[in-house]
């Protein structure tokens, strides 16, 4: 039994510390992850990926009142936040460079869903290996089924009609020309080629250096360039000497060019070139990988100048045009190999009325 003389002096407690302040908040716990993935090396890209699906999750946590500690990061809480984005949220509502004039569309796109939901599970996968969570809410969790849509791909007339329009006598219209080859030829994304400095091509070799610290994959790469391509950046090259840079697709004040500026640009030359298809950035590569196949190049040659370490991407990216699958099958069906068998044998002319 406590006497008196041994609690003089001494603070009192009488109340219960707040179960709250024991339990590590979301934010905190997000910005050790954040912390550890930058200090692995990711790309900005991918940081500012976990950053923007981090904000998208904790919206959701605000507007349904759930809270923002651990204990309450359910998987049942994840699988309503999925339904959340199937049937709630409007599209492009989040988004700042929001589509003027576009219609209300409810529903985030499969696609948008799984990109935000591997964000969380990787958090989740850090946390637990870390030791910083008792048990993670996303391990059985799946992704939402993705459609299997064809992407188009231009055809040749339509990439000889688009090469047309930019006016080459004109800086900015030539510089664009030169970008569109150069996704053509290489078959690089646009934030890749963007990044390309003078330093990464060997115009004796033909080649350009693709970064690791540029590359999606974290890899470098080594891609080969025609004449005609190396010849353009030569000349693109000679034009930038005024703006003391060593990067190469550059703005016409000097500054190093953006995605969505030239993004826009594409649009306007695809519109005037008479084109119904999106074009985008991103369907040269689809196109040019297209055709590669079509005209006979190896699967595996094709995997390392697009650069997937797993094959199974390159079979997924690369849809084969429907004319090439005519062809294909107009070659090898059983029934041409049966119609050669009939060849030489006695025809009836006549049927029995």
């Amino acid at each position: 039994m406590e006497t008196g003389d041994k609690r003089a002096g001494k603070r009192v407690k009488k109340g219960r510390r707040s179960r709250s302040e024991t339990v590590p908040s979301l934010n905190d716990l997000f910005e050790v992850f954040y912390e550890a993935k930058e200090a692995e090396g990711r790309s900005q890209r991918t940081l500012k990926q976990y950053r923007e699906n981090y904000r998208y999750f904790m919206r959701y946590l605000e507007v349904k009142q759930i809270g923002c500690t651990i204990n309450v990061i359910t998987t049942d809480v994840v699988r309503k936040y999925i339904v959340y984005m199937m049937k709630e949220i409007v599209q492009f509502e989040e988004h700042k460079y929001k589509p003027v004039n576009s219609e209300e569309v409810i529903g985030l796109s499969p696609v948008t869903i799984n990109t935000r939901l591997k964000t969380l599970r990787v958090w989740f996968q850090f946390l637990e290996e870390e030791g910083l969570v008792d048990k993670n809410p996303m391990k059985s969790v799946k992704n939402v089924t993705e459609d299997e849509e064809q992407i188009e791909v231009l055809t040749v007339e339509e990439l000889d009609a688009l090469l047309r329009i930019p006016n080459q006598r004109e800086y900015s219209e030539f510089r664009d020309y030169v970008l569109m080859t150069v996704l053509l030829d290489g078959m690089t994304r646009i934030s890749e080629t963007l990044a390309l400095q003078v330093s990464d091509i060997d115009f004796q070799s033909q080649v350009i250096m693709i970064q690791a610290k540029n590359a999606k994959s974290r890899k470098a790469r080594m891609i080969p360039i025609q004449k005609q391509t190396a010849q353009l950046l030569k000349e693109l090259i000679a034009e930038n000497e005024e703006f003391e840079t060593n990067y190469v697709f550059l703005t016409n004040y000097g500054a190093q060019m953006q995605s969505n500026h030239f993004r826009k640009r594409l649009k306007a030359y695809a519109e005037k070139a008479g084109i119904t298809k999106n074009v985008h950035p991103h369907l040269f590569r689809h196109t040019s990988a297209t055709i590669f196949l079509e005209s006979g190049g190896d699967i595996r040659h094709l995997q390392m100048l697009l650069g997937h370490a797993d094959l199974r991407m390159v079979i997924k990216y690369t849809h084969l045009s429907n004319k090439a699958l005519i062809e294909q099958h107009k070659q090898y069906s059983a029934m041409r190999q049966l119609g050669n068998k009939a060849q030489g044998q006695k025809r009836k002319t006549n049927r029995k009325v």
